[in-house]
Formats: C-alpha cells, sequence, structure tokens
C-alpha cells in the first residue's frame, strides 16, 4: 500500500511539475509580448502595429498547438506517454530559454522577429503534446476510483504556472523602463531553466505503464481517430469550449476591456487574473473530488451552466467600476469553469480506446484551444465593437457553456459509466 502510494504521489508530482513549467513559459511570452517584444523586434512599426505584430507570434503558439497533440500524440500512443513528457520539457525549455537570449532586431535585424516566431511555433508544439500525456499519467496509472483526482493534478498546472507568470512579472516591471526593455523582460524567460531541471528530475522517476498490447497499438492514432471516432472528437472538442472561452474571456479579453472601457488600472487586472489563479488551485482538485464521489457527467453538466448563468454577471460586476466586484465576478466565474476543467481529462479520456487516447484527447483540447483561446478573444472585440457595451459578449459566453452542456449531456448518454461514479468496472485502463 505505501508503495503504491508513493507511486501515485510521483505521477501527482509529475503532472503538476511539468504542467506547471510548461504553463509558466507558454503565459511569459503573452505579457512580455504586450510589455516589450513590440518595440524590441519590430521597432519600424507603428506602436499600434508593434502590438498587434507581438501578439501575432502569440497567436502561432495557438496555432502550432494542434500539430503538437497530433504529433506526440503519435508518439504517446505508440511508444508510451512517459517518453513523452520528457521531450515536450525539454523542447518547451530549449525554445523560452532561447527567446531569453535572443538578439533584438536592432543586433541582427530581420531575423530576430523571424527567429522569434520560429521559436514561438516551437513552445506550441511542446505545449500541444504536453497536456494528453500529463493528464493521462494521472488518469491511466490512478485507482478507479480517484481518476477524476489524479487527473486534475495536470489541470492544476495551468492556474499554477499563470500565477507564477504573473508574480515573476509583476517583480520585474518594478525595474525602471530602460531596464526593463534591455535586460529585465528576458529575466522570466532564463528563469524556467531551474523549473525544467526540476520538472525532468522528477519525470524521469516516473514508471511507464502500458496501456495496450503491441498488436492493438494503431499504425497511424490520427488516421484511426479521424476515421472511427470523428463524432467523439466533436463532442469532446465542444465539452471542453467553454472552460478554454471562459479563461481567455475572463482574463485575456476582460483587461483588454476593462483597460480601455471601463477605467481600471492594469494592476487591477492583473491581481485579478492573480486571483483567478489561487481560485481555480483550490477550486480544481475539489471539484475532481466531487465528481469522482458524484459523478463526472453531473458535476461538469452543472459547471457548465453555472458558467453560462455567471457569464452575463460577471461583465455587470466589472461594468459597475467597482474594483471589489469585479475581482469577485471574476472568482465566482472560474469556481464554476472549475467544475468543468477539474473532472475533465478522467471524462474526455473515457471516449477514446486505449491506443488511440493520447491522440484523441489532445486533438479535441487544441481544437478547443484555438475556438476558445485563439479565436474567441477576437470575436470578443469584434462583438463589442465601438459600442462598448459587454452584453453581446456576455451573451456569447453563455452560449459557449450551454454548447458545452449539451455535448456533455450527449456524451454520457455515450458513454454510459461517465454517468456514475467511478468504478472498478470503468473502461480506462
Amino acid at each position: 500500500m505505501n508503495t503504491e502510494r508513493r507511486k501515485l504521489r510521483r505521477v501527482a508530482m509529475a503532472s503538476l511539475v511539468g504542467t506547471t513549467v510548461e504553463w509558466y513559459d507558454f503565459f511569459i511570452y503573452g505579457t512580455a509580448a504586450a510589455l516589450a517584444l513590440g518595440d524590441l523586434f519590430f521597432p519600424s512599426l507603428s506602436p499600434t502595429a508593434q502590438t498587434l505584430s507581438a501578439f501575432a507570434t502569440f497567436a502561432v503558439g495557438f496555432l502550432a498547438r494542434p500539430l503538437g497533440g497530433i504529433l506526440f500524440g503519435h508518439i504517446g500512443d505508440r511508444v508510451g506517454r512517459k517518453h513523452v513528457l520528457i521531450v515536450t520539457l525539454l523542447l518547451m525549455g530549449f525554445s523560452t530559454f532561447a527567446i531569453g537570449v535572443l538578439p533584438t532586431y536592432e543586433t541582427i535585424g530581420v531575423a530576430a522577429p523571424i527567429l522569434l516566431t520560429v521559436l514561438r511555433f516551437v513552445q506550441g508544439i511542446a505545449v500541444g503534446g504536453e497536456w494528453g500525456g500529463a493528464v493521462l499519467l494521472g488518469v491511466e496509472q490512478a485507482p478507479a476510483k480517484r481518476k477524476t483526482f489524479y487527473g486534475s493534478f495536470a489541470q492544476v498546472g495551468s492556474p499554477l504556472g499563470g500565477l507564477l507568470a504573473a508574480a515573476v512579472f509583476a517583480l520585474v516591471e518594478l525595474l525602471p523602463s530602460e531596464a526593463l526593455h534591455t535586460w529585465g523582460w528576458r529575466v522570466p524567460f532564463l528563469l524556467s531553466v531551474v523549473l525544467i531541471a526540476v520538472g525532468q528530475i522528477i519525470r524521469s522517476k516516473v514508471e511507464e505503464v502500458p496501456v495496450a498490447r503491441p498488436q492493438e497499438k494503431a499504425r497511424l492514432p490520427i488516421g484511426t481517430v479521424l476515421r472511427d471516432h470523428w463524432t467523439a472528437v466533436l463532442l469532446g472538442t465542444g465539452a471542453m469550449i467553454v472552460t478554454l472561452t471562459g479563461f481567455y474571456l475572463s482574463t485575456t479579453f476582460l483587461t483588454s476591456y476593462g483597460t480601455k472601457h471601463l477605467g481600471f488600472s492594469a494592476n487591477n487586472l492583473l491581481v485579478g487574473a492573480m486571483l483567478v489563479s489561487v481560485v481555480q488551485i483550490v477550486a480544481l482538485p475539489l471539484a475532481a473530488i466531487l465528481a469522482d464521489r458524484r459523478g463526472r457527467q453531473p458535476v461538469i453538466l452543472v459547471g457548465a451552466l453555472v458558467t453560462a448563468a455567471l457569464s452575463v454577471p460577471l461583465f455587470a460586476l466589472a461594468d459597475t467600476g467597482s474594483v471589489l466586484l469585479l475581482w469577485v465576478g471574476m472568482a465566482l466565474f472560474n469556481i464554476g469553469r472549475s467544475l468543468v476543467y477539474g473532472p475533465l481529462p478522467a471524462f474526455a479520456s473515457a471516449l477514446f480506446p486505449a491506443e488511440v487516447r493520447f491522440t484523441g484527447i489532445s486533438l479535441c483540447y487544441q481544437l478547443a484551444g484555438i475556438l476558445g483561446g485563439g479565436i474567441a478573444p477576437l470575436v470578443a472585440v469584434a462583438l463589442v465593437g465601438e459600442g462598448e457595451h459587454y452584453l453581446p459578449v456576455a451573451l456569447y459566453l453563455a452560449a459557449t457553456g450551454l454548447l458545452s452542456a449539451v455535448c456533455v449531456f450527449m456524451i454520457g448518454r455515450r458513454v454510459d459509466h461517465l454517468a456514475e461514479p467511478a468504478s472498478e468496472k470503468e473502461l480506462i485502463a
């Protein structure tokens, strides 16, 4: 029993630390893009064009994520989960450190923005392969009655990585403007080396568990998924869409909308984003524990409906101009969102057989990432337009919650055991 517990603790730490590092690296780029990258790598453009160009390289990471999911999903399904987790962490570490030492436009000219874009693309590839392996590490090795709980550790890595990124940049922003733009912005990228080393040490100690016999392995997992499980991909993507759309609209878009139209300071929104991270770090494992006891489908279904119901109040509270009410709205909304995000790995894993599970859930998550993280903020900006009113965006967010609720309900009908608390009869290995 003690040996089994130690093994599960290693699995939990490997999932948590690895995804924390991956998301820390992914998030610091977005902050650096807003603070310094525009004028350092695109100096010949206007200030607005500099910002747009910097955020365009940010979007490249989202476009690369599905490719990473397919590539590493293939390796994970054919070779093993552990191999992928080690490679993705190294790949993220290399690309992040390289950005930290990358010469600017002033030094190497047009090669600087080109290399920056390439490195951001590599970051996206790494993140695309990370999520599927990290969540399956917990889901597939945990006992049947605790699969949802151990699968949630990878989910906690996202807000924890975001919290670390926000905290590091909050310190960096204390530097004088000249220092920030010459060397200060590089510090968060270079610090990731320490986190990468810790993550690799922990992950190297995790055992590889075969989940499919050699004769059962799919020759081309992505082909099998698209041919035989395309309905599961559509439903899985739909089930995930609210939690990713909700995150980026309640943080990234709300930061832009709040500072430009509501008069909040950037610091107000930064503190709000950090509060959201703290709320999620607590709420995600609690939601997973509840799902292990009461059933995954009911908890996620309630979470999707609660998120939809809180979409208008989220923006209405922000619209009051009160910083306190803004923070309350962000916290409450993300508690509801955590009811979806926490149990999601174990819920989605049951949609696919072991031989293509890595590829299947990665494809769902990364497609939802494009729709929720890459496209949703742009849709929100278009909906606000010159009217400067939040209602169209709030209704759009609520609609994604209802879409996810419908997909979760349909998944429960397709996979009956998802509607019940975890049992030894579960299909997941």
